[in-house]
């Protein structure tokens, strides 16, 4: 399916790598929904900035209600079904060394709110529209992941492990959904300049990182949305269950 027929559901999208996403899909015109969670005027200054092929609509992903009305609702308002899932939300984490709480201070209840939005999150959107896509006979999911699962230079562990998760899920959802046309695939990036979650990020972290990335430089949310655009394109066709670094060559997996 070419990218102008394709409605595109992003989760966490108001903002950061989720407005550069959302920004990449209506430029090579596909319908674009805009989910947020707390940032609704953003959200809809960012829909009316694209124009009619984007919908701003509420949910929280890890809310299985929800995320069903907002399925139901985007459809409704496009008149046909979510071809293209990209799961996208970050939720309650910021990229911060210093604050970052050591193995002994964790809290179980940490990596349950990463769990939560990184993993019960797709959970909720992929099963909500998958009726859709299996009508269609085609589909197209992907998971933004993390280099660190990789590389874990900082021991962000609630962080990490909630992704190293997601890509299970991602090859598992693949290996089951691959015989209905829907392909399953992971984007993980290195950290971005510059998100939300990474603005705490100091900027001599960000200077070793140059330092070290073969690239010279840090990645942008604009470069990862590329990478995202490319598994949602007929030119990856054949291609699922993989997880595709896209940090500049810092991790060469």
């Amino acid at each position: 399916m070419e990218m102008k027929e394709q409605l595109v559901f992003i989760s966490g999208a108001s903002r950061g790598l989720g407005a550069s996403l959302a920004r990449s899909f209506a430029r090579e015109g596909a319908r674009v929904v805009i989910n947020y969670y707390q940032s609704r005027d953003i959200a809809e200054a960012l829909a009316e900035e694209l124009g009619d092929r984007a919908f701003a609509v509420y949910a929280d992903i890890r809310d299985e209600t929800e995320v069903g009305q907002a399925v139901t609702e985007a459809e409704a308002h496009f008149d046909r079904p979510v071809t293209t899932i990209v799961n996208n939300a970050l939720v309650g984490f910021k990229f911060d060394p210093a604050a970052q709480k050591a193995a002994d201070r964790l809290s179980w209840e940490d990596y349950q709110t990463q769990l939560d939005g990184s993993l019960k999150g797709p959970f909720h959107l992929v099963q909500a529209c998958l009726p859709g896509m299996k009508a269609a006979g085609f589909g197209r999911i992907i998971n933004v992941g993390t280099n660190l699962v990789q590389n874990p230079v900082v021991a962000y562990h609630e962080y990490t492990t909630a992704k190293a998760a997601l890509l299970g899920f991602t090859r598992n959802m693949a290996k089951e959904l691959g015989a209905e046309g829907i392909t399953v695939n992971m984007v993980s990036g290195g950290l971005l300049r510059e998100t939300d979650a990474s603005r705490v990020t100091s900027d001599e972290v960000f200077g070793i990182i140059e330092a070290t990335t073969p690239l010279q430089r840090v990645t942008t949310p604009d470069e990862l949305a590329d990478a995202v655009l490319f598994f949602s394109s007929p030119w990856s066709r054949a291609v699922t269950g993989q997880n595709l670094v896209v940090d500049g060559g810092l991790v060469m997996d």
